[in-house]
């Protein structure tokens, strides 16, 4: 083949080449158009389906994860389309089965972003936890600031904040102390043996509900529990309104009150006692001058 033939073979697939793509302007103006309409779509979508799951439920998570679900579904939509109207069906297949198989490799190699994934699905469907409830749960203590679909951020009441993965969330325990709105709070605490137990529990009782926090309708109780080493030991149950006080703001006040009325009329609440023998100093040397030391 000489030179002159091999330009016209160059030739002609370049003429043929711009014969197709100038066939296809029109196609891929029109594939252009269809993918930014499904992308203005997907935000009218995203913001319709928001609502609509509010209406029916008040769950943020769960209308939010259900508003990016929508628009990335309409999004894929209008990708395929485009493709198709650029005669790329064999390249949508591909795409499919590319999606396919690239998904079960990513399953495998990203198991744990899986798994919260997943889990984060179930609590923004189940609730367990809401924003602004107090919980417990993998040791940690605080309040929920933010709920996402990888991981719950709680805020500890010491300046940090703690996230905590939607899988060790979904399988571990959870203490929610804010989902029926009440805390029932406990001082532990003994009285002397001398002491009249009835009149040390109806002082106790007593110094409890002049507290300004508690729950109204919830009775104060006090039960005793024991025959310590140096007193009798009780256990003071008491409900606190959480809109007017903390726990550890409670529990001091509490303690406060109890060991104030206790001074007040003679009630003691006594201390480990500790005996020390002191032995005179021939006594200590006896066993070393019998060994002529």
């Amino acid at each position: 083949m000489d030179i002159k033939e091999a330009s016209e073979i160059l030739i002609s697939q370049l003429q043929s080449w711009y014969t197709n793509i100038v066939a296809g302007i029109p196609n891929l103006i029109l594939a252009v158009i269809v993918v930014i309409l499904f992308g203005v779509l997907s935000k009218k979508i995203k913001a319709l389906t928001n609502r609509l799951v509010f209406r029916f439920s008040n769950n943020d998570s769960l209308a939010s994860l259900s508003a990016v679900v929508a628009a990335y579904i309409i999004i894929l939509v209008g990708m395929f389309i485009g493709l198709d109207i650029l005669n790329l069906d064999k390249a949508v297949t591909s795409l499919l089965a590319g999606a396919g198989i690239i998904g079960l490799a990513l399953g495998f190699a990203f198991q744990d972003l899986t798994s919260n994934f997943i889990s984060g699905v179930f609590i923004a469907v189940q609730r367990p936890i809401r924003i602004g409830d107090v919980i417990e749960t993998n040791g940690f203590f605080g309040q929920v600031r933010a709920i996402n679909i990888r991981s719950t951020i709680i805020y500890n009441f010491a300046g940090q904040e703690i996230e905590i993965p939607s899988k060790d969330i979904f399988q571990q325990p959870i203490l929610n102390y804010s989902k029926t709105g009440e805390r029932r709070m406990q001082l532990n605490c003994g009285v002397s043996y001398g002491d009249d137990l009835q009149k040390a529990q109806d002082i106790a009782i007593a110094a409890i509900n002049t507290l300004p926090f508690l729950q109204e309708g919830k009775p104060v109780e006090l039960h005793y529990d024991g025959f310590g080493d140096s007193s009798i030991n009780f256990k003071i149950w008491y409900w606190l309104d959480q809109e007017k006080a903390g726990p550890p703001h409670a529990g001091s006040e509490a303690i406060k009150a109890v060991k104030k009325a206790f001074d007040e009329n003679n009630i003691t609440i006594p201390f480990p006692i500790r005996t020390l023998e002191l032995m005179d100093r021939k006594e200590i040397l006896a066993p070393f001058m019998k060994n002529g030391n």
